[in-house]
């Protein structure tokens, strides 16, 4: 029989992070520094330092690098709990792009790389972000689109092209630029590249206006007019990029489930305690199935999106090949918690709307989670394939 339970020591972390989160970030909630475009750096600095004193920074970074070393289930219970408020991720510094930036980090920069780029990204001491995204035509869920050139030049790589929905390219210390690699006329393929900021040749056009604001720094569009990037800060291998990116986004979409799922079960947890006090037609709202059972299927949802979760952690902390898997859980996780989020909106009628409770904000931010690292119809078409493959090997 296959044992769910939590060990003691997890549990006891987990609720340190629950404690943290309620009692330290909530609240920050209305603090004028979280703006449209996310929360400042100064904000952000600010939550960093509370973590840090309360040794909650960077769970899911290996200790010689200042991280709390946590497997992935355990990031499961943590990010969960950090997700409780928006802010939460951010002051633990377990938020994209940066979370997603350190695991591609520690698993193919050079050793040179780690000391210059990982560690003072880990201790929160500066941001990072990572460039793949590009405008029509280039690329977006497909890859193989990949527009922006990086032309051998001597020692050095020169970067053209256009990139957008860049999340912290503002303020950023430094980007990962996904670009296809040329030496002469010889294509090389699809290469990381590691570019400090700012410098010229790297320049934000625009920060753009979106739906979800939770992101520090916001979401930029990128012009890349000549950057020059030196051979020795290639990341990784040349012409392995979109490896390289699966190695960065099978386990990111799943950290972002996780951190949703806390954010989703605030919401379910607010018009819960609404709909236990509420009033109407004769009785608390909970009483009436229309309301009731909305709150039902939300526990429902809750928990298995909690299994998938953990199933997929579990596997990746066995070190098994779990993109398949990854991908149905993205798929799985974001609708279900847009449900949930949708559902506590509307127990909690006009008080939903407004920006008095944290649910119409959960809410914006989870309609986001659908689209970004892969809108669930493109996992669907992968799954598929997938599936075609296996009947055919047979």
């Amino acid at each position: 029989m296959i044992d769910f339970s939590i060990p003691a020591e997890d549990a006891t972390l987990r609720n340190r992070v629950r404690n943290f989160v309620r009692e330290r970030v909530i609240p920050y909630e209305q603090d004028a520094r979280l703006t449209n475009h996310g929360p400042t750096d100064e904000l952000r600095l600010e939550l960093n330092g509370l973590a840090r004193a309360d040794g909650l920074l960077a769970p899911h970074v290996a200790r010689e690098y200042g991280g709390m070393g946590l497997s992935h289930v355990q990031r499961a219970l943590v990010f969960e709990a950090a997700g409780y408020s928006t802010l939460g991720p951010i002051a633990m510094h377990c938020a994209a792009p940066d979370e997603g930036n350190m695991h591609l980090l520690e698993q193919i920069a050079s050793n040179v790389q780690k000391d210059e780029f990982l560690r003072p990204l880990s201790l929160a001491q500066v941001r990072s972000c990572f460039a793949m995204t590009e405008p029509q035509p280039g690329a977006g869920s497909d890859p193989g689109q990949l527009l922006t050139r990086a032309d051998r030049d001597g020692d050095h790589y020169v970067i053209r092209g256009q990139k957008w929905l860049i999340t912290g390219a503002e303020g950023a210390a430094f980007m990962i630029i996904m670009a296809r690699a040329f030496d002469g006329d010889t294509e090389v393929g699809p290469t990381m590249f590691l570019a400090k900021l700012p410098q010229s040749g790297i320049h934000i056009t625009r920060i753009i206006g979106s739906m979800d604001s939770s992101f520090t720094g916001g979401h930029a569009q990128v012009t890349l007019d000549g950057a020059r990037i030196h051979q020795k800060d290639v990341l990784g291998e040349l012409g392995q990029g979109l490896r390289y990116a699966q190695i960065r986004l099978a386990p990111a979409r799943l950290t972002h489930c996780m951190r949703w799922l806390g954010a989703a079960t605030r919401a379910h947890d607010i018009a819960t305690a609404f709909a236990v006090k509420r009033h109407a037609f004769g009785s608390t709202l909970v009483r009436h199935e229309g309301v009731g059972f909305q709150l039902a299927d939300n526990e429902i949802e809750l928990h298995m999106c909690r299994l998938a979760i953990l199933d997929v952690a579990w596997r990746l902390d066995q070190r098994q090949h779990a993109r398949n898997e990854s991908s149905m859980a993205k798929v799985f996780v974001s609708e279900a918690l847009f449900r949930i989020a949708d559902r506590s909106m509307q127990v909690l009628g006009g008080l939903g709307l407004t920006h008095d409770t944290q649910v119409e904000r959960i809410f914006r931010e989870i309609r986001a989670f659908r689209i970004y690292d892969g809108p669930s119809e493109v996992h669907r078409w992968a799954i598929a394939n997938r599936l075609e493959r296996s009947i055919g090997a047979h």
